[in-house]
């Protein structure tokens, strides 16, 4: 499935976006980072859903596990196989998450982070399961969205990243209740507590929900 990330908003572009980051928006991506490195250190092998050119893989990679990122955009896994990473530990991967091509039972974690159960364009619940079914029982599928409580810290770094042309121009008649809207038609939107705690009793699963940094909305489901 193409989405705006791949097509208009990739490689070099999509680096510019956390190059303009202000300095809360910065601390919220650290935070986030730091959630998922508390997880994975007694993990083997550990997949990242919609990648892009690597940012957060290149965080992470000193911990001692082997990871594989994916992404539907080659521009950006190319720009950060050139820039990015230099380490036998990560392997990237053009796949579409909604149809992932692994076995099952095979990773210890999996996480798709920074609103990326939004961002990817897919049915929520497929994105779940699909992860779901490739990871090891027991092991952990890590989801996140947006606090309430960071709308306009967000909604300043989207009028950033408009003002230096890599989103359209937002369109703040439309733009509210979480949802942001450029006038090129792209849409960014959230998914919330409640979203998550509906979602997850249909499927069965264990799972846990915090918030952290005021910022982001952890969903922590075990397989």
């Amino acid at each position: 499935m193409k989405t705006y990330y791949s097509d208009s908003l990739s490689g070099n572009r999509l680096k510019r976006c956390y190059d303009l980051a202000p300095p809360r928006i910065q601390q919220y991506l650290i935070e986030e980072a730091n959630f998922v490195r508390k997880r994975i250190k007694s993990c083997n092998l550990v997949l990242e859903l919609g990648c892009g050119y690597g940012r957060v893989l290149n965080v992470l990679q000193s911990e001692r596990c082997k990871f594989i990122g994916i992404d539907n955009s080659l521009a950006s896994l190319w720009f950060g196989k050139r820039n990015l990473l230099e380490t036998n530990k990560i392997n990237f991967i053009c796949m579409d998450a909604k149809l992932l091509g692994f076995k099952e039972n095979q990773f210890d974690l999996v996480f798709c982070i920074q609103n990326g159960i939004s961002a990817l364009g897919i049915e929520p619940k497929l994105l779940i399961l699909e992860s779901l079914r490739i990871t090891k029982p027991k092991g952990k599928l890590l989801l996140s969205s947006y606090s309430d409580k960071f709308w306009e810290d967000r909604l300043e770094w989207f009028r950033i990243q408009s003002e230096n042309g890599l989103v359209g121009e937002i369109d703040y008649t439309s733009t509210r209740d979480g949802t942001i809207i450029c006038k090129d038609g792209f849409k960014a939107t959230t998914f919330s507590k409640n979203q998550f705690e509906q979602l997850l009793s249909e499927i069965g699963k264990e799972y846990k929900i915090v918030e952290i940094d005021e910022s982001s909305i952890f969903c922590e489901i075990v397989s």
